[in-house]
């Protein structure tokens, strides 16, 4: 598989921020968000979609949108979401890594 513009690495590369602040600022550490990225990354092995030209679950620092977070990234689209608990998270999964429709109701 080659890494050109037409087709990348992973068919989905999804980052979770988990960015802690401990200046008193809202931030994704303090709402959830590592148990949510290891939900995601567990489902997805377990549905035997990640790896090269699969999907990946990573986590990131801040991607300085913690006031609307938790926060998740989905690339190549780019396409932001925030979510409250694992069934948001599965429904992420199924819809737009799975399915490729965008959740609109959890998109930021």
């Amino acid at each position: 598989m080659s890494d050109t513009p037409e087709t990348s690495y992973y068919r989905h590369h999804v980052f979770f921020c988990l960015n802690q602040r401990d200046d008193g600022r809202p931030c994704c550490a303090d709402r959830g968000a590592q148990a949510a990225q290891q939900h995601a990354k567990k489902r997805i092995k377990l549905l035997d979609l990640s790896g090269a030209g699969k999907i990946r679950i990573n986590q990131s620092g801040c991607l300085d949108r913690c006031e609307e977070g938790p926060v998740m990234v989905v690339y190549p689209e780019g396409t932001w979401y925030t979510y409250v608990d694992n069934e948001d998270i599965d429904e992420i999964i199924d819809s737009h890594l799975i399915n490729g429709k965008i959740v609109d109701r959890l998109k930021i």
